[in-house]
Formats: C-alpha cells, structure tokens, sequence
C-alpha cells in the first residue's frame, strides 16, 4: 500500500470515536483494497508508532490509538482527578466471571466464600462489562454471566485469551492481577455477607454488613494506566452479635 493509503488509514483512526475494523477501512477507499493490504499497513504503522506517545492497538472490536502508560503522569495533570476505586468485592466478582465464565450468581458466592450483592452485579451491568448470556438448566434456571466486548477494550484485549495467566487460583489473586492490568479499587472497602456451608455444601449465612462501594466507575484505559494495588488476603467476618 503506497504513503498516501497509509496515511488515509492513519488519520481515520486518529479522528475516530471508536475502535475500527478492517471492514471499516475498506471503506475509505473508492477502490477495492484487499483486507491483506490494510493489516500490512496497520502493522507498518504500528512500527512507525513504536516511538511515540501514542501506540497503535488491535482490541476486541477493531484498532485504536491511545497514549501508552508511561505518559500517565503527565496527562494526569490536565485532568488530576484520581479515578474512582472499586471495592474488593467488584474487583473479586469481575475476575471470577472472566476467568470462569459462564457463571451463576451462586457458583460466584461459592467461590469467594460470601454473598454477592445485587449493587455489585449492578455496577458491572451498568459498566457494560458483564452480561447474562443464558441461563443453567437447573432449579430456578440461574442466569449465566459472562464478559462483554467492552470489557475487552476497556482491557485492550483482543480476547480472553490475552487476560494474565494466573499463578493463583484464589479469587483475590486473580482480582490483583486483573486490578493491576486495568483500574485500581479500594482494598480496604469492605462488604460482606459472610457464609459458611454446612456438611451438605449448603450455605450458612451468619452476617451482614453494609456494602461500601464506589458508584462511579473508571474511565476508558486510553491516557490511563494501572497502579499496582495490594489487597487484603482475605475476606473477615463479622462478629456474632
């Protein structure tokens, strides 16, 4: 592909709102431009940006430019505000829908040993990172939650394939390395609904404590980095009253 596509392609996706597909970019062409041409020249450009400020990604829903981590620091003095942090809980729920999915409500609350409150699932609906994408064929028929498209770009994945290996499979582990790749949350916010089971595996719930969480959520990861957030091993449960 000569300068002049390249640079048609370039701009595109500097001005563009959303991520684009190749698909998108045939578009911009009165003449047909085979899809082989156009992954060429994203990957030239991708070599080309390799360094600059700005990188040229390929995430689940097309290509898109945004600012590397290492300009964090300076583009968050335009705009101070820290993000909002989420609490154990989401972080803890998010990763076990990622690396499980599907999963129910219930087989959630069984891994993380306490109830999942509806404002978590909430907060993830509303974020558009998870979605009920079915439903068990069991007692009651359960939804099944999985992640969304838009969890990926917000991660910038292409897939699910390309979420941190786990070196832990407890649930805290793997919300420290999801915490870590893409948002910080509130490690010392707590939740709980804290539950036993009982010699049949059947749930024993013997507190309740109020939610804190963070009704806000996080901007898009474009200009925005990740720190590195250490939580608190373990959920505590309330003292018997």
């Amino acid at each position: 592909m000569d300068d002049h596509n390249k640079r048609v392609i370039e701009t595109a996706l500097l001005c563009a709102q959303e991520p684009l597909t190749v698909a998108d970019m045939t578009r911009l062409f009165v003449e047909d431009i085979a899809p082989g041409e156009i992954d060429n020249a994203l990957i030239e450009l991708q070599k080309a940006w390799e360094d600059k400020g700005m990188e040229l990604v390929h995430i689940a829903t097309g290509w898109r430019f945004q600012s590397r981590l290492a300009m964090r620091e300076y583009l968050d003095r335009l705009t101070p505000e820290k993000p909002p942090k989420y609490s154990r809980a989401v972080m803890e729920t998010l990763a076990i829908i990622a690396y499980r999915q599907p999963v129910t409500r219930g087989e959630i609350e069984e891994i993380r040993g306490v109830a999942v409150s509806s404002n978590v699932m909430k907060q993830l609906e509303d974020r558009g990172w998870v979605e009920v994408i079915g439903h068990k064929e069991t007692i009651g028929r359960p939804g099944l939650y999985a992640t969304t498209k838009q969890f990926l770009d917000d991660l910038s994945l292409t897939n699910l394939q390309s979420l941190p290996m786990l070196e832990d499979a407890a649930p805290m582990a793997a919300a420290a390395q999801l915490g870590q790749a893409v948002m910080e949350f509130d490690a010392s916010a707590t939740v709980e609904t804290v539950i036993e089971l009982d010699e049949n595996g059947q749930p024993i719930i013997q507190s309740t404590d109020e939610e804190l969480v963070n009704e806000e959520f996080i901007s898009e990861k474009t200009s925005e980095a990740v720190e590195e957030v250490t939580p608190e091993s373990e959920d505590k449960p309330d003292e018997q009253k």
